[in-house]
């Protein structure tokens, strides 16, 4: 913050800004709005109560009881006066927020996968990106893919056929090492328009989850089988809305997945929380990155309490120096210096919690193939698995790090 303005004009630059503050928080946030009902109100009557109030709806949100609306005149007026409203249960702004927080690529993309594992530093008591195979895949195994022991269990279970959601930036769908498990998806940003990756984040997310291998020429994921659907909710800045975002996980429960894989963080909203209540409710597992900021609160969603919050660890089995830490965190996973798919075929080396929680996002592919039929006994799986990591305390780690063959 700049401290050029003596403490006069501070005092009336915020006298201004307190008299009218809500008209400058809907310019920010697009001029729009969330509103959501009681759920005992019909679409039509959402609709008819907003446009009483002056409001244009821009788009329904039924998954959350929910409309996005935009003011016109004196808005925060009238948004006072629809929150008044009996059947009414929240008014709030659509935030817009740069959802992701992982740096750039630690090196430009790489065209083999060999040449971008050459890359990783060693890491004790693992090759350098084994050549390992799974029942109907084969290809190189990234540090992270081999800490977390899932060639270890891939004779019994690899994902096959278990529909995992990346909420993201989109999937390159083309890529050689994702082509094969992409199942389809959903662009909530721009409807109508394929969920292609124009950012390299979701991608990158993608192959850490579910990598196919390509027949050996390629890298594998956790869960090498499992089918990958691109939720685009963040455009090529990282950057989205909290209504994309809802309906973006609405398309997801809609649509059977079972894992939802969501590496992006913000601050809590009443209609963020609900969605993700919702999408617990109905039967999925949600895995969220704690955040890149270590004085910071863990993010939302990470930070309910039906999410699976993932912070990042290291190489050497120690806390990354960028990972969000707080009592939300459920379990630590590797999230540095992580090789993953990248668009155009290529590979790149990215650092977060945005590269932790695909791991445990594939794990939890791995336990619904084993048999876990629901979030919690996805959960009670995974934490079977975990152990803690020696220095670490649990707000850093919660219940430890994952192995897939303790299962």
């Amino acid at each position: 913050m700049q401290r050029l303005i003596g403490p006069l004009v501070a005092a009336f630059v915020l006298a201004i800004l307190s008299f009218v503050p809500a008209q400058a928080q809907l310019k920010q946030a697009g001029q729009s709005q969330i509103v959501t009902f009681n759920p005992n109100t019909t679409p039509a009557e959402r609709r008819a109560l907003a446009e009483k109030s002056g409001a244009t709806v821009l788009r329904e949100l039924p998954f959350v009881d929910g409309l996005e609306v935009e003011f016109r005149g004196m808005a925060p007026m009238q948004a006072v006066r629809l929150k008044a409203e009996p059947t009414v249960e929240s008014v709030e702004p659509n935030e817009y927020h740069k959802w992701i927080q992982a740096g750039p690529a630690l090196q430009a993309p790489l065209p083999s996968v060999g040449a971008a594992l050459r890359s990783e530093a060693p890491v004790p008591a693992l090759g350098a990106g084994i050549q390992v195979a799974a029942e109907g895949s084969a290809g190189k195994a990234p540090w992270g893919i081999q800490r977390v022991h899932a060639p270890q269990v891939w004779s019994r279970a690899t994902g096959a056929g278990v529909k995992v959601a990346v909420i993201d930036t989109g999937i390159d769908k083309t890529h050689p090492d994702l082509a094969a498990n992409y199942a389809g998806g959903y662009n909530a940003v721009e409807p109508g328009a394929e969920p292609m990756d124009d950012h390299g984040h979701g991608t990158h997310v993608a192959g850490t989850i579910a990598g196919s291998g390509n027949e050996g020429k390629g890298a594998l994921g956790v869960a090498p089988r499992a089918r990958l659907y691109a939720v685009k909710v963040l455009n090529k800045e990282g950057g989205g809305t909290n209504a994309v975002i809802v309906d973006g996980i609405a398309w997801a429960v809609q649509n059977g997945m079972k894992v939802i894989n969501m590496s992006l963080g913000g601050p809590s909203s009443t209609v963020l929380k609900k969605a993700i209540q919702k999408a617990y409710a109905a039967g999925v597992t949600i895995v969220a990155a704690s955040g890149n900021d270590p004085e910071a609160p863990v993010s939302a969603p990470a930070s309910y309490p039906e999410s699976i919050a993932v912070s990042a660890s290291t190489s050497k089995d120690g806390i990354a120096d960028f990972s969000t830490t707080g009592p939300e965190v459920d379990f630590i996973a590797p999230g540095h210096e992580i090789v993953s798919t990248w668009p155009g075929g290529k590979y790149a080396k990215l650092s977060g919690t945005s590269m932790a929680s695909p791991h445990v996002a594939g794990l939890a592919a791995l336990a619904v193939s084993l048999g876990a039929s629901t979030p919690d006994k996805v959960r009670a799986l995974l934490t079977k698995g975990a152990a803690p990591l020696e220095g670490l305390d649990k707000n850093q780690q919660g219940s430890g790090f994952i192995e897939a063959d303790r299962w």
